[in-house]
């Protein structure tokens, strides 16, 4: 499916993730599907937990044992390609990088949106993170139900705005 609508498959997807019970800690999932050369996720990572190595084309690698999801990473990606996620009893919670207005705040419920941008449920936002470092690329914690774990991928704003 990638190659035809840019949208990766059900599968392209599940293999970006670590499985389900290292979720109970928040991890990086990296979803560079394609060789490209790329590596502030590499460079920008201060627990060393992410390898290109010496290939700049290689797709990254998590090294879920080093990752503590601190959404570094999320920020840097020029290509918003990867987001933090973890699972919290019946929630899946996310950080995800945004760059759009209006900003949502925390609290609000916003739409959120699986990678062919359909609403698939609503997200309360936790958390917006937005500083000098992160070069105008805010990162938002956003909780949904588990059942879009792998499915969700961003928020769209509530229809009443």
């Amino acid at each position: 499916m990638l190659e035809k609508n840019g949208v990766p498959s059900k599968e392209q997807v599940i293999s970006c993730f670590p499985e389900s019970s290292i979720l109970v800690k928040p991890k990086a999932i990296i979803e560079c599907y394609q060789e490209i050369p790329c590596n502030p996720c590499e460079t920008s990572c201060p627990f060393d937990a992410i390898k290109i190595g010496v290939d700049i084309n290689t797709r990254p690698i998590v090294d879920t044992s080093l990752c503590t999801g601190c959404g570094i990473c999320v920020t840097k990606c020029p290509g918003l390609a990867i987001i933090v996620a973890s699972i919290l009893n019946d929630k899946a919670i996310f950080k995800i990088p945004y760059e759009f207005l209006p900003s949502p705040k925390k609290d609000e419920n916003w739409n959120a949106l699986n990678r062919e941008g359909n609403i698939i449920s609503k997200g309360k936002i936790l958390s917006v993170l937005d500083s000098r470092k992160q070069e105008k690329t805010k990162l938002i914690t956003v909780e949904v139900s588990k059942e879009y774990l792998y499915d969700f991928i961003t928020i769209g704003c509530p229809d009443e705005r």
